[in-house]
């Protein structure tokens, strides 16, 4: 085996990603690098890296083709997130349907819901509520983990099913220690509006094991829009997680991971607010690797997450006194998600194979009642059972030194049972034609990609074609009130979305400029989408429908000079209703960022401009189970300024400003403003963003 090229980090700040090869095996290692950091290269004879500046991240390079990898910890622009979602949106592509001041729903490439698998230490954490007011990345705190993952597109098939738009990985890494030993890394952050977040994250242990604990708070008020005006958004949230780790040998590990949150949070886009968002999760993985000279690693785990929501009309507002929520009203909600899998590695000349199988199964449940805290007297009713069983297989072959060929296949069985004895609708209840009903569907998905590293050239172009089929999922299946026309409900009517996609692009880095472009194309049949147009007879209708997509990102980073930087991103997709004519529902519009950044020995300035198209490509009352399209928006822009100061080697501070000019805005997937908070009811309006942000970040390392 050849020697090859290592990068590592020894600042706060992130490198610039550059691949590596190593004959035989030619394995490629690729590592992750951010716009707005400079770039440091460590080769076989230095022996060590060169510290950089601290810099506060606004934009983020693929680590390889479709793969974007970042540390969710590091202090980011505009104000760090409070959860999942939010941290989301500030990535090329993403973009957020906000209905307060936490807790949104995110989008990738115009696509939502369960297209996006989303994992956390390789397990899903299912939310209960039937509109998704805590849809998954409401229970995942960013700073509480290592490493964040994007995988665009269905261009992989490891990681569960479906996937249409792209796969999400929050992970932790093992805590080794080669000797006895502790680490302590913290943070500090306040900001406008009441904001402070803490976060410690501890560590001790040595050859034989380790234990880590993490603990995080965030809070919030009501956010100031551009205005002035004050938006209903305030929040308050909390986790505890601990992981045990046994490391019998420098290749096995087996580690025990138990986790609880809670929180609440008022929306200004809905009638409810949610008081509770318990979360509950434990897991169990081994790993053992070097197994002999083919089988080079074997993995498994079972984990199960616990949701307990709680939604009402008087813990943080008063009750309207008017319409629907005239007097207190409350709802449980719970979800209980079993899983677990199992996966090999082999590893061949030029061959590498990860084969292997998974299992998930969850049944959500409710109770409601008038008055306040009274859903606690009744029982909860059990909703549906979801069971999913999976097997994949994903190939790597180096086929020459510029070329490889990555493939997978997977199929999985999914199935349903609706429990519900009876259904509501326009204030009618009648007997569910569907009770005691299962469904169960065979889904297979698999993908190509071909990528080339171009002779003497730092560049690498793709292009890859993937099919994936995705079973309904509870939103859609149990939400809407009515299904496609001729069916007895959504549960009996709604057929699983079918998408076959194109992703092509390349990634280029040489010393001064680093740049990429990725393009998609796609075809969905049997698109699901829901209907809110009235007079149908109902409030809401799924249906299925035939759709095309497309669109893409590009960014480029360019070091003017050994301290400025320049960088800018772009994002857009399109969406076409092809049964219909008409637009596809709920597509974020052009996106673009621009950053220019200085930075010299342990400190660090930097400028943002967003700027952001209008879109009038819109269905009115067509969307998702979360938000619908009501009106064009208006574009907007918004310019927001950082810095960073490395004190010594164990603090750092980062502090910034968001909306400098205090501009008043909404974003075009944002939910409409809720009649209860004297928002019209007569004609939606969206909710404002927030105008001018300071906050400050303290970090703490040893």
């Amino acid at each position: 085996m050849s020697k090859f090229s290592v990068l590592r980090l020894e600042a706060m700040a992130s490198q610039a990603w550059n691949g590596v090869s190593v004959r035989g095996r030619q394995v490629t290692a690729v590592f992750c690098g951010m716009f707005l950091s400079p770039l440091v290269t460590a080769d076989d004879h230095a022996g060590h890296a060169e510290e950089l500046a601290p810099t506060v991240i606004t934009s983020l390079a693929p680590r390889s083709p479709l793969t974007q990898v970042t540390d969710p910890r590091q202090a980011r622009q505009p104000v760090p997130a409070s959860d999942g979602g939010d941290y989301l949106k500030s990535l090329p592509g993403f973009a957020l349907i906000r209905a307060g001041g936490t807790n949104g729903d995110p989008v990738l490439r115009g696509l939502f819901g369960s297209r996006l698998n989303i994992l956390t230490n390789g397990s899903q954490m299912l939310g209960a509520c039937a509109g998704r007011m805590d849809a998954p990345t409401s229970y995942i705190s960013p700073d509480t983990f290592d490493r964040l993952t994007v995988i665009k597109g269905p261009q992989t098939v490891l990681y569960g099913p479906g996937a249409s738009a792209g796969t999400i990985l929050f992970e932790r890494e093992p805590s080794r220690f080669g000797e006895l030993g502790a680490t302590v890394n913290a943070s500090l952050r306040a900001g406008s509006a009441g904001r402070l977040d803490k976060v410690v994250d501890a560590a001790a242990g040595g050859p034989s094991g380790y234990v880590r604990a993490i603990g995080n708070t965030a809070r919030a008020d009501d956010y100031r829009d551009g205005h002035h005006e004050r938006v209903p958004s305030r929040y308050e949230k909390w986790n505890a997680d601990l992981v045990l780790g046994w490391t019998p040998d420098a290749d096995t590990l087996i580690e025990l991971t138990a986790g609880q949150g809670d929180g609440q949070a008022r929306y200004a886009a809905r009638s409810m607010d949610g008081s509770q968002f318990l979360r509950q999760s434990l897991g169990l993985r081994f790993e053992t690797a070097n197994l002999g000279e083919v089988l080079e690693k074997l993995e498994a785990q079972v984990h199960y997450n616990y949701a307990n929501h709680v939604m009402d009309n008087y813990t943080l507002r008063t009750p309207s006194g008017s319409g629907p929520m005239a007097v207190s009203r409350g709802s449980s909600v719970d979800r209980r998600t079993l899983g677990g899998r199992i996966k090999a590695t082999w590893h061949w000349a030029d061959l590498q194979w990860i084969a292997g199988l998974d299992a998930q199964t969850d049944a959500p449940r409710y109770r409601s009642a008038a008055g306040v805290d009274a859903y606690k007297a009744l029982p909860y009713f059990k909703e549906a059972d979801f069971h999913n069983y999976g097997v994949f297989s994903e190939m790597t072959w180096h086929a020459s030194e510029r070329d490889r060929l990555i493939s997978g296949v997977r199929l999985d069985r999914a199935s349903a049972k609706d429990y519900r004895p009876t259904l509501s609708a326009s204030g009618v209840t009648r007997p569910n034609p569907t009770a005691d009903h299962t469904r169960a569907e065979t889904l297979p998905s698999g993908f190509v990609r071909l990528e080339h590293d171009l002779a003497n050239s730092s560049a690498t172009l793709y292009a890859g074609v993937g099919h994936t089929q995705r079973f309904p999922d509870y939103w859609e299946l149990f939400s809407p009130k009515a299904g496609p026309q001729g069916s007895l409900n959504a549960f009996d009517g709604i057929k699983p979305e079918k998408t076959t996609q194109l992703d092509v692009g390349v990634n280029y880095k040489a010393h001064e400029l680093e740049a990429w472009l990725s393009g998609y194309v796609g075809v969905v049949r049997d698109y699901i989408l829901f209907d809110y147009s009235p007079g149908q007879g109902v409030s809401s209708r799924a249906d299925n429908v035939s759709a095309r997509i497309m669109g893409g990102e590009l960014g480029a980073a360019y070091h003017l000079t050994e301290h400025w930087k320049a960088d800018v991103t772009l994002a857009y997709a399109w969406g076409k209703n092809s049964s219909d004519g008409m637009a596809l529902a709920q597509m974020p519009p052009l996106d673009t960022r621009f950053g220019l950044t200085y930075a010299e020995d342990n400190w660090s300035a930097g400028a943002l401009w967003r700027v952001v198209a209008a879109q009038n490509r819109i269905d009115r009352h067509k969307g998702n189970v979360v938000g619908r399209d009501y009106e064009s928006s208006a574009g907007f822009g918004v310019f927001s300024l950082n810095g960073a100061y490395r004190i010594n080697r164990h603090w750092q501070v980062s502090s910034g400003v968001d909306n400098l000019f205090a501009k008043a805005y909404a974003e075009h997937l944002n939910l409409a403003g809720n009649a209860g908070f004297v928002y019209p009811a007569s004609h939606p309006q969206a909710i404002n963003e927030p105008g001018r942000t300071f906050w400050t970040q303290v970090d703490m390392k040893f």
